[in-house]
């Protein structure tokens, strides 16, 4: 079986969370999330990977090489525009020939990795007692199923359709951004249209599978998922990856400072009469000074906190904080400056990228 990562360009719901570069590139827990999806690719027992990769190409075959790291052999295959998911699948024929293969949209985080749902694909197409399924998808219940895809499944359990973003959901069941497919699907590409918005959607290839009498499995989710394509969840993920973290600290931690809780102070950092109180992760050579960090933060390589209070955030590499008497609920993209100026006369003076929100206390 291969794998087939979404890591940009592929559709709409792929656009960078701030201006910085590549969306799946942002860290949660001090790891970009694209990793956590090589990850479970390789959990899974995957050894090929095909990346459909955009404008931000360059940045992600920077930061994932050839996948070596995860016993991975990576393959980057380009997308000229954002056409959809289905497109993603036309264009990577030649790299997935007649194999099976799981696709997975970079910008998700799943608790529970795709092992298990891998293994239920392979142990179902093995059995030849019933019809073999042609695509495996993975549904969760969600409490506004209008925002998503969603199945609905006929009185026998099995899915019957798919609906792309209903006005009136058939169910509460939202499809997950990770798709099991047998070579049909190849075929089901190649004969829908694009959609009103001008793609290839996925949806409308698995209810080509449907209509034309192949089978689709599913299995529902049971731990927890997030589409982190926003700010919120995106916090979420990261409060929810640090609640499990396993305590280390290999920087250096001065005696004026208390570090309590699940902390992880990376090699080369330096804490310097400060407090910090997990779950927090503190990047490599990152210094950390007079100041407060508190818990769900993360603070990613290379960045300096001083004379501040941070809670509930991510910074990303190589930002300063400085003088800050409260930060939290926030992202601070790559090589920020956030400060208090001294500056007269007094105003708040901006610099801000594209999709970002700035919210500012009277």
């Amino acid at each position: 079986m291969k794998g087939l990562i979404l890591a940009g360009g592929s559709g709409t719901r792929l656009r960078p969370i701030t201006h910085t570069g590549a969306k799946q590139l942002v860290p949660v827990a001090n790891t970009p999330i694209l990793f956590y999806g090589l990850q479970h690719m390789a959990d899974a027992g995957i050894e090929q990977v095909g990346m459909i990769v955009g404008d931000t190409a360059d940045e992600i075959r920077a930061a994932v090489g050839d996948g070596s790291r995860w016993g991975l052999r990576v393959t980057y295959l380009p997308q000229e525009a954002p056409l959809g998911l289905a497109h993603a699948v036309l264009i990577a024929r030649d790299f997935l020939g007649d194999d099976d293969f799981v696709m997975y949209l970079g910008d998700n985080l799943l608790r529970d990795g795709i092992t298990s749902f891998v293994e239920e694909f392979t142990q179902h197409r093995k059995d030849t007692s019933g019809v073999p399924a042609s695509a495996q998808i993975l549904l969760a219940p969600v409490p506004d199923p209008q925002r998503f895809g969603v199945a609905e499944l006929g009185p026998d359990g099995e899915v019957v359709a798919l609906l792309e973003k209903p006005e009136i959901p058939p169910s509460d069941l939202a499809l997950v951004g990770v798709y099991l497919f047998d070579p049909s699907i190849h075929e089901a590409v190649r004969a829908i249209n694009p959609s009103d918005r001008g793609e290839l959607e996925i949806t409308d290839a698995i209810q080509w599978l449907l209509d034309n009498g192949h089978r689709v499995r599913h299995e529902i989710l049971r731990g927890w998922w997030l589409d982190t394509g926003k700010l919120t969840p995106l916090l979420e993920a990261n409060r929810l990856i640090l609640e499990v973290l396993e305590p280390a600290v290999h920087g250096k931690v001065d005696e004026h400072s208390k570090v309590e809780g699940r902390v992880v102070v990376a090699e080369g950092a330096e804490i310097i009469r400060s407090t910090i109180r997990g779950p927090v992760a503190i990047g490599a050579n990152t210094r950390i000074v007079d100041s407060y960090i508190g818990p769900f933060s993360s603070v990613d390589a290379d960045c300096e906190v001083i004379a501040s209070e941070l809670e509930h955030s991510i910074v990303l590499a190589n930002s300063r904080v400085e003088n800050v008497p409260r930060v939290i609920d926030s992202l601070i993209g790559r090589h920020a400056v956030v400060q208090r100026s001294h500056q007269r006369p007094r105003a708040t003076r901006l610099l801000v990228g594209d999709h970002c929100q700035i919210d500012i206390d009277s």
